[in-house]
């Protein structure tokens, strides 16, 4: 359902919807709280790549534009949000920018080639390339078009941060620019010196990313690493860069920049910048340690 705002409020049956002009893009999907390091106590040494950056996808992501949709409702002026809301059981609901809405946003029926699975919102969720995963609800049931945000659970007592000044953050949007290396990391054991590629991915919800560096001695120099072709706009990123090992301890990170020039932090620079009550949009260098006997843990 299409209501609120609008100058005809609708309803559409799947059926409705599948005889809109379809469109495919591909794009990463990342929970904000996926990686968060602000807190020394949560940190365990032993983590490995999986669970520090574990709540992040690719995919291929077919449906139909949102823009298109609201124009056989007819947007009124004044009209600046939408509510997104879902059918599972706490109506999962998101206040939307209308022009996010407008720019690139897609009710996506499909991912990878099939009809979308249960647990990913079947039949119909959506999507909105560069946000935050919560705001890309699944089992959309309606759109509601406002002049004002909704100011829902999940937008108020949820899904926000205290600043430094105790004052909430709401509507952080964005993932920004970040990268991790995934090999080698935590969980791997060099057996031998010498030649070895570091890999990784990168990403950003501001768009493509443009360049990766890579250092092996705790940020001391950077390497410009290669990025696997094609780099496309809020999607993953792989990069990769010859490395020899001498045998002894190192800490090897990866530094992210996107087409917007926004450059991945380091851990101090957002902790003074955010303070130490943030859970959310967690997005700076992540260092992995290596001992000389070939082993990683995570180091912050």
């Amino acid at each position: 359902m299409v209501h609120g705002m609008v100058d005809r409020p609708l309803s559409f049956s799947m059926d409705d919807l599948m005889r809109f002009p379809s469109v495919s893009a591909i794009h990463f999907l990342e929970c904000s709280g996926n990686t968060s390091l602000y807190k020394d106590a949560n940190i365990k040494p032993d983590w490995t790549v999986h669970d520090t950056h574990g709540l992040l996808s690719c995919a291929e992501w077919t449906g139909v534009r949102v823009v298109d949709v609201l124009a056989e409702a007819g947007v009124q002026p004044g009209a600046s949000w939408m509510l997104a809301e879902g059918a599972d059981a706490c109506a999962m609901s998101r206040s939307i920018p209308v022009a996010k809405a407008m720019d690139d946003a897609i009710l996506v029926y499909s991912q990878n080639g099939e009809r979308l699975r249960p647990e990913q919102g079947y039949p119909l969720r959506l999507l909105l390339p560069g946000y935050e995963g919560n705001t890309n609800i699944k089992w959309v049931r309606r759109l509601k078009l406002g002049s004002l945000p909704f100011e829902t659970r999940e937008e108020t007592s949820k899904y926000t941060d205290l600043g430094r000044d105790g004052k909430a953050l709401q509507f952080n949007f964005i993932m920004r620019v970040k990268s991790v290396i995934t090999r080698p990391s935590p969980g791997f054991q060099l057996k031998r010196t010498g030649f070895h590629e570091i890999a990784g991915l990168a990403w950003s919800g501001n768009g493509r990313v443009t360049r990766v560096e890579v250092s092996a001695d705790d940020g001391a120099t950077w390497t410009d690493a290669a990025l696997q072709e094609p780099v496309m706009s809020r999607c993953l990123t792989r990069f990769r860069l010859p490395w020899s090992w001498s045998g002894g301890p190192a800490v090897l990170q990866s530094r992210a920049t996107d087409e917007t020039g926004a450059v991945q932090p380091t851990r101090a620079t957002i902790l003074a910048e955010r303070g130490p009550n943030f859970y959310y949009h967690y997005d700076a260098i992540t260092s992995w340690r290596l001992a000389a006997d070939g082993t990683f843990t995570i180091a912050v």
